[in-house]
């Protein structure tokens, strides 16, 4: 898993060294420049028809591959006026170069610019700034967006911090046209509203130079950990596909209800719901194809956990902000079986991160959101950093839930999840997440993949069924993208 390094994400640092590599193979920087701007306006001519356009060209290799864009737009019979933020002479390097071969006028940069524009290129700042926007080239781009004139944003808007996806007063664009590879800012919010859609233009960085970087974050795609899918064998039987034990909270069934039936779709073979004895008839009731089982007592589950043939373990989903939730939670913790920890079992350590990392013995994913998160943890920093910090923290694999899903390893490795639709804000999708992770891990997928996976099963599920989704209507959508994959 993340040997290919097609959807690898490049912070600022190693795009940077990615950059000074390709020269090192030989290939200028004055050459990685004319490409870049190359594809700006092979993009824009993509999408556009001719009309006048404005280029806003900051003082460094952002506006050198603006000037380039505007060069190939005139080339083509566009319209292009210049706006730089500076002074012409201070230009230096390959910037300079290609400011050089631009023969129209370049004026200095100011809202006037923008009268009669169809379309304005933020060639501006990339994704290496490190303080907020301001002065004159803050109003121009506030005065673009006011009149309604679409924006192409070089690299990611100016304001958008490559590494973090945090705004730094950016105005949105319609295109972002970036190189090689994208950045997490390009998928993490709210960098990734703020870029609109998204190219990745080829400029002849050997893709040799990935091995020598090593990518450590990648945006989640099947590529990733579709050969660790399980897939039953001919031989195989119910217990060899895995079995999943969810306990069931109660006066609150609905969640781990949704999460049994999840667990059982995603391809557990066999899915029991431990429950209080009170609430026996509701689960029965409800989960035709799931195993109940009626506990009295945290003693109870413990027995029902020394069954060898459970394979995973779900705990969370309205188990309740109780000591018995923290007690099972730490039984669970200690049998070797890998557990999934969300909702209540994780707030049952708020403010005591020290008591939950020492409980975890055994492969663990849990399952966040921001909430909850902050209750538990007090990482500060953007959120692919806090995810980081917490799963190395706690030696546990970390899915810190949002539009912008962060699955992160205890070795560093992260990934970033960008198919999940709107429609997925809803009651009770969080506990079909931890249902279907709970479900791949029953069959034997380790904790990072199998997280990875169903994080984007969970997000294409709500893709597929589309508008008026509710959380029920996800587990039953599993197949039709399991097909897909197979």
């Amino acid at each position: 898993m993340l040997t290919n390094y097609k959807n690898a994400l490049l912070d600022v640092r190693r795009m940077a060294e990615a950059d000074r590599m390709a020269v090192e193979s030989g290939i200028s920087g004055i050459m990685l420049m004319e490409n870049a701007g190359a594809a700006v306006a092979r993009e824009i001519k993509r999408r556009w028809p001719v009309c006048p356009v404005v280029v806003l060209c900051g003082p460094g290799n952002n506006g050198g591959d603006g000037f380039v864009a505007a060069r190939y737009l005139v080339a083509a019979g566009w319209p292009v006026r210049i706006g730089l933020l500076g002074a012409r002479y201070a230009l230096k390097g390959d910037a300079a170069h290609h400011a050089g071969l631009w023969k129209g006028a370049v004026e200095p940069l100011s809202p006037a610019l923008l009268e009669g524009a169809g379309l304005v290129v933020d060639a501006l700042f990339g994704a290496g700034l490190a303080r907020a926007i301001e002065g004159v080239a803050r109003e121009t781009l506030i005065a673009a967006d006011k009149r309604g004139i679409s924006i192409v944003a070089v690299d990611v808007p100016s304001g958008v911090m490559g590494d973090t996806g945090a705004d730094m007063g950016a105005v949105a664009a319609d295109l972002t046209v970036t190189f090689f590879r994208k950045k997490p800012g390009h998928l993490l919010l709210p960098g990734r509203r703020l870029c609109g859609e998204t190219v990745v233009a080829d400029i002849d960085i050997p893709d040799s130079v990935l091995a020598r970087i090593i990518p450590d974050t990648f945006e989640n795609v099947p590529g990733l950990w579709h050969e660790l899918l399980p897939h039953p064998s001919m031989d195989t039987n119910k217990y060899a596909r895995g079995h999943a034990l969810i306990y069931g909270g109660y006066p609150m069934t609905g969640a781990a209800r949704l999460a049994a039936r999840a667990a059982a779709r995603a391809g557990a073979g066999y899915t029991t719901v431990a429950c209080p004895e009170a609430a026996f008839p509701i689960y029965a009731a409800a989960l035709e194809n799931i195993v109940v089982r009626p506990v009295s007592s945290p003693d109870d589950f413990k027995d029902i956990l020394s069954d060898n043939r459970i394979s995973a373990v779900l705990i969370g989903p309205g188990a309740g902000v109780k000591e018995e939730t923290r007690r099972l939670v730490t039984d669970s913790l200690t049998g070797g079986r890998p557990v999934v920890l969300d909702a209540d079992a994780l707030t049952v350590f708020q403010r005591d991160a020290a008591a939950l990392k020492q409980a975890i013995t055994s492969p663990c994913v849990m399952t966040p959101h921001e909430g909850e998160f902050s209750r538990v943890f007090d990482f500060g920093g953007d959120k692919l950093s806090r995810a980081r910090a917490a799963a190395k923290y706690t030696n546990a694999v970390m899915v810190l839930k949002g539009s912008d899903t962060v699955i992160a390893a205890p070795d560093g490795r992260a990934i970033i999840n960008s198919n999940a639709p709107a429609i997925l804000a809803t009651a009770g999708s969080g506990d079909v997440l931890s249902g279907i992770i709970a479900g791949l891990l029953a069959q034997g997928m380790e904790a990072f993949p199998a997280a990875a996976a169903a994080v984007w099963l969970h997000s294409e599920a709500a893709s597929l069924f589309g508008y008026g989704l509710i959380a029920s209507d996800l587990p039953d959508v599993l197949p039709k993208i399991f097909s897909r994959l197979f």
